[in-house]
């Protein structure tokens, strides 16, 4: 059995693994490229196996960077079944056909063709099997695999695979139970896709699991720790109230997913206790819009705090003040409202959407604030200002940065390093499998993180846990013995 890391290997994006048991191909994950020029330019290369040959494919969730090639794997042949939790189903569908506009933009100003078209997305949709948590599934004839919650966003799934087969000279064979003619007992691999920090606004924690022969883990902050939610929420309320007194301008570079619906709900609860004034409020993006509708579909999804207020009557995503903008036109009226006001806008990182249209507008000014909330990719104009960069291009614009730059960790939808370690911990350690069915843990591959993190965390493991950590890198191929 021969475990391929084709993405995701000392680099944050770009999630895309192949499991090839010899009876069956799969995929975990197929995501986007994201970051400087260098590497987004890979996005428009041809996989590097063949996509008429992969069997079925199963996403951990809906971000870009795990979702967004699957219009070229079925450009290139997949015929088969794509497997999501239901919230992720939904938003794939809006986070594809977002991107399709996008991508387009970008592409006309890079001179190449976009990388997908709106009748590709119908397309790929067509494929998808929506598969709630905890329900064993056969995404082949030799392989079955359960979801299980991240807690990273909504419908967030950890991946646990049960697989068997020893590939075949030509990667084929005949299909087989799962279990070897020998007896031999197949193969369990869990693949965290991307870990929650807990405990977080909305969400459940990840789910522990504790057997495993391999285990690939996430390691976007496996070398630092966050800041609590709680420290988080008094942060923005400090952020708030400082460019309120400047009569500023706060500008938030947000995820539509998961971090703005954060955000709201936070926002909500300091409003409705009286703990900021009230300003204005406006969320400047379509997408955010569409996808806080989904998260009002799903609250079964939510944590029991979450659930407990929505009982009482909370409308935990609206407050007095806040307004959702959807037309361009919109958007430019925001530019008429005098400060204080408060500005939620993507991209995150700041790498398109109407943040940047802000940013040219505002980040001049010394009274505004822009705070970041998430992860800023290597090459990203988001990191360039992280880095405290003082002159900057958006737009083909020059423009001067004298805004006060904040960050808060806290708002991460990823595990910081100590709950990666403590999620590890979880598995049996190597040589204790027992007779309950739990297995000893063989290896740990540490994956999705840039090559420091990813590294740091590797050595933990292996010096703390006693557990042999690798970090693979991109293109190679393992065999699962």
């Amino acid at each position: 059995m021969r475990l391929y890391f084709y993405g995701g290997a000392q680099v944050v994006t770009g999630v895309n693994y192949l499991l090839d048991t010899g009876q069956s191909k799969i995929l975990i994950d197929c995501g986007l490229l994201q970051g400087d020029k260098e590497l987004e330019a890979k996005n428009y290369e041809p996989f590097a196996y063949s996509a008429k040959d992969v069997d079925a494919v199963i996403v951990s969730h809906s971000h870009l960077d795990h979702i967004g090639r699957l219009p070229q794997l079925i450009d290139e042949g997949f015929k088969g079944k794509i497997f999501a939790t239901p919230p992720a189903v939904d938003f794939t569908r809006l986070i594809l056909q977002d991107s399709v506009k996008v991508l387009a933009e970008k592409a006309r100003h890079a001179g190449v063709a976009p990388l997908f078209s709106q009748s590709e997305v119908d397309e790929v949709m067509r494929h998808f099997v929506a598969t709630d948590y905890y329900k064993q599934t056969p995404a082949t004839a030799d392989i079955n695999f359960t979801f299980h919650d991240a807690g990273h966003i909504l419908g967030s799934a950890i991946i646990e695979l049960e697989a068997d087969g020893p590939p075949s000279p030509n990667g084929f064979g005949e299909t087989s139970p799962l279990r070897h003619s020998s007896g031999e007992a197949s193969k369990k691999i869990v693949f965290s896709g991307d870990l929650g920090h807990p405990p977080a606004p909305l969400l459940r924690p990840p789910d522990y699991l504790t057997s495993a022969d391999y285990v690939l883990v996430e390691s976007t902050y496996g070398d630092r720790n966050h800041e609590s939610p709680e420290d988080c929420k008094e942060k923005i309320e400090n952020v708030i109230e400082d460019t309120i007194a400047r009569n500023g301008v706060l500008l938030i570079a947000s995820f539509a997913m998961e971090r703005t619906q954060q955000l709201l709900y936070h926002l909500n609860d300091l409003v409705e206790h009286h703990r900021i004034p009230r300003v204005p409020v406006f969320i400047d993006s379509p997408l955010a819009t569409h996808l806080t509708e989904v998260y009002e579909k799903y609250p079964q999804y939510y944590n029991k705090q979450a659930v407990a207020e929505i009982d009482s009557g909370d409308d935990i995503f609206n407050f007095p003040g806040l307004q959702f903008t959807s037309s361009s036109a919109e958007s430019k009226k925001i530019n008429e409202v005098p400060p204080p006001k408060i500005i939620i806008a993507g991209s995150g990182m700041s790498q398109g959407g109407r943040i940047v249209h802000h940013e040219v507008r505002y980040l001049s000014d010394p009274s505004t604030t822009l705070l970041m909330v998430g992860y800023q990719a290597a090459g990203t104009l988001g990191r360039r200002l992280a880095e405290g960069e003082k002159r900057v291009y958006i737009l083909d614009q020059e423009v001067e940065v004298n805004a006060k730059i904040e960050k808060i960790s806290g708002y991460s939808a990823h595990a910081d390093q100590q709950y990666l370690m403590d999620w590890v911990r979880s598995f049996t350690k190597p040589g204790y499998a027992n007779g309950d069915g739990r297995r000893g843990l063989k290896k740990v591959f540490v994956v999705q993180g840039e090559p420091e993190p990813a590294q740091t965390l590797a050595s933990f493991i292996r010096d703390e846990l006693g557990i042999e950590a690798v970090v693979p890198e991109t293109g190679q191929m393992v065999e699962l013995d």
